[in-house]
């Protein structure tokens, strides 16, 4: 991925924390700053419910500090077992941020809380609107904790416009990742992403929005489907860049 994206000419690649593991960190560092690139963001940390978050958080803060990511995307994980109350689990969410504050300003990460579509809110993320995700970040200095704007989770909300120019107000838009709303939805739900274009979403009215609102930071593409990734790298790398929709 880091050659095909050089010989591309784009400028930037953002890591997961298991494709990363695969080959090490060091190793994925060297690689990515020999080709020229940056980490332009690590996913994820998050997943607050589960045991043993917090040291499993801060060795993702520290693994992308040795990235040269500036930002760590965080997923905040879903309800806990047999705990159906919702608030009670976006203010732990909250809480457990707070904690890993320090770690993050120390290390030079921002920690970016994504929120993802109301379907996830059960299993993986119960932070689920813009709006929500800001709330939980505004106790916190903005250079340190932000939020990602994803079209494949926000565009079915008619408030995130309004969300994503305060967000750029207060300097708190980390990431800005594009993926499609297609349909039918496959098995399984996570899987079903498309490429910029496939489906319904107003990529314009995005872009309009997101620079609107001062940011002028990387555009990531980040898509889940199976049929993509049963293709070759090069052929899925290509695809992407002829998909990227224009300004």
């Amino acid at each position: 991925m880091v050659a095909g994206c050089a010989a591309a000419g784009l400028r930037g690649v953002g890591l997961w924390r298991e494709s990363v593991a695969e080959v090490g960190v060091g190793q994925a560092a060297a690689q990515v700053r020999s080709a020229g690139l940056q980490v332009t963001s690590l996913c994820r940390g998050g997943f607050f419910q589960q045991p043993g978050w917090y040291d499993e958080n801060r060795r993702a803060i520290d693994e992308a500090a040795t990235l040269g990511a500036p930002v760590l995307v965080l997923v905040s994980g879903g309800l806990p077992a047999d705990e159906p109350d919702l608030a009670a689990a976006r203010a732990r969410v909250g809480d457990a941020i707070g904690a890993l504050v320090a770690h993050a300003h120390a290390a030079g990460v921002q920690l970016a809380i994504e929120p993802l579509h109301p379907m996830y809110a059960a299993d993986r993320c119960v932070v689920s609107t813009l709006d929500q995700a800001l709330a939980l970040a505004a106790p916190y200095p903005a250079e340190v904790v932000g939020v990602v704007v994803d079209t494949y989770h926000l565009w079915w909300d008619d408030r995130v416009w309004a969300a994503i120019a305060r967000a750029g107000a207060a300097g708190r838009i980390s990431c800005y990742q594009l993926a499609d709303w297609v349909t039918p939805l496959p098995a399984g739900v996570l899987t079903g992403r498309g490429l910029p274009g496939q489906g319904c979403i107003d990529f314009g009215r995005f872009h309009t929005a997101v620079e609107a609102a001062g940011y002028t930071g990387p555009i990531e593409v980040e898509i889940f489907n199976e049929t993509l990734w049963a293709q070759p790298g090069q052929d899925i790398l290509a695809a992407t860049i002829d998909s990227f929709p224009a300004p």
